[in-house]
């Protein structure tokens, strides 16, 4: 990490030294830096946002938030129905109502031709300005790791982690291209901490973080910040859809196994009851958040959740681990611009 200055003398923006902007500058730019305890963040207005999975739950929240906010929000969702599907009509409807620059498009991440399509009509409505993805679309269910046959690990797998690497091709060569722009991904707790029965989730989610860590010291000379949001247990309704896909596993597979894994199988569906008292916007809070704070300064993890301890405690020793592989390295000034 850098040396310590003088109390009195700010930190520049990481990006700013990473980037050896000359000392006129980077004065400038400390001289618009606020005081000690003021608010750090920035209005996101005229910002453009394209979110994944915006039928429900932290997707639909977070593009109504945003918008109302004064962003130009691009909400996707699959199964568009050729713009006929209810929760893309009320998303537009709300929009017409309040006057929110929302516009709607379809994709599907599992679909490469869908995300290109997609990608493609939200740098049009952004005229080629896209400044924020955040890849919220996923899907989660629970089951023995033995149980997991292919259909179930392509299901997950195809979603939460290829899924998430196709919206970020597709969005980064217009953004490397103008040298700035943000990566958000919604993680888990069960990216950080792993529980049994629920195993190929976390599988997802703990490649997810390493994917998206990579890519944050990769698109550091970019200007590019990628930010990981680790949520725990919300109410949405990604715990419907992972009833309905334990069930049709349970269906597939061989009874000994289910027999033998009966108690598991117990364990597994009180993990997706979804039962739980937390509000969903927090997220969409941390979110709206992260998109305000200056470039360079965001965090590459932010935990949300009433609970966050084991989470912070995971988070903190993987980044003295890290810190060891890669602070005095090749890598040293890419894990500096991430870092400090």
């Amino acid at each position: 990490m850098p040396k310590s200055k003088k109390k009195n003398n700010p930190q520049p923006n990481r990006r700013e030294l990473f980037s050896g902007t000359s000392a006129l500058a980077t004065a400038a730019l400390l001289s618009a830096q606020p005081a000690s305890g003021q608010n750090t963040t920035n209005d996101i207005a005229g910002k453009s946002v394209l979110i994944t999975g915006t039928s429900s739950g932290f997707g639909r929240r977070t593009s109504l938030h945003l918008a109302r906010n004064g962003a130009r929000v691009v909400a996707s969702m699959r199964n568009f129905q050729n713009g006929q599907r209810l929760e893309a009509q009320e998303l537009r409807d709300i929009a017409a109502d309040e006057g929110l620059k929302l516009s709607v498009v379809e994709i599907d991440v599992t679909d490469p031709a869908l995300v290109a399509s997609g990608v493609a009509q939200a740098q049009e409505i952004t005229n080629g300005k896209l400044d924020v993805l955040v890849n919220n679309a996923g899907i989660g269910f629970g089951g023995p790791v033995e149980m997991h046959d292919e259909e179930a690990l392509l299901l997950q797998f195809q979603t939460n982690l290829f899924g998430y690497h196709r919206m970020a091709n597709a969005v980064l060569p217009q953004m490397r291209k103008r040298g700035q722009g943000q990566l958000i991904q919604i993680s888990s707790q069960l990216g950080r901490i792993i529980l049994p029965n629920i195993g190929m989730y976390c599988a997802t989610k703990f490649g997810m973080e390493a994917m998206f860590e990579a890519l944050a010291y990769e698109l550091a000379p970019h200007g590019i910040d990628v930010c990981i949001i680790q949520p725990g247990g919300y109410p949405t309704k990604i715990w419907d859809n992972g009833r309905a896909y334990f069930s049709d596993l349970l269906e597939r597979s061989p009874s000994a196994k289910v027999e033998a894994y009966d108690h598991h199988l117990q364990l597994s569906r009180s993990l997706m009851s979804g039962a739980y008292q937390t509000d969903p916007m927090d997220v969409a809070r941390a979110i709206y958040e992260l998109i305000s704070l200056p470039q360079g300064k965001r965090p590459l993890r932010r935990p949300v959740h009433t609970n966050t301890q084991l989470t912070e405690m995971a988070n903190q020793t993987h980044a003295k681990i890290q810190s060891f592989a890669m602070g005095d390295g090749s890598y040293a000034d890419w894990y500096r611009a991430v870092t400090d």
